[in-house]
């Protein structure tokens, strides 16, 4: 199970993320994606509540930094320890910006 909350200020979105991003909660991630960041200049994903991360909800990451390298950026927030882990390992740290 996924829960999205979004907000938006100035053209910058603001996703907080708590529960699960798998296979079974990715499309509705990017539902939401497709929304939001039609206008967006910016996206911030808040991952303090989240609690899992799969291949599938890293497509989804990767899929959004290439569109929003181009308008603006994207950063991810209060990453815990389990999800930090998980970028540490496919290399994502690499590449995303993480506060």
């Amino acid at each position: 199970m996924l829960n999205i909350s979004k907000k938006s200020d100035n053209g910058i979105v603001t996703m907080a993320l708590e529960g699960r991003l798998d296979t079974t909660t990715a499309p509705q991630l990017e539902a939401e994606l497709k929304e939001a960041l039609s206008d967006a200049t910016g996206i911030c994903f808040d991952f303090e509540k989240l609690e899992y991360i799969s291949s599938a909800g890293l497509r989804v990451l990767l899929a959004v930094h290439k569109q929003m390298k181009a308008k603006g950026g994207m950063e991810l927030c209060h990453v815990n320890e389990a999800i930090m882990e998980v970028f540490d390992v496919t290399g994502f740290t690499d590449f995303l910006t993480i506060k």
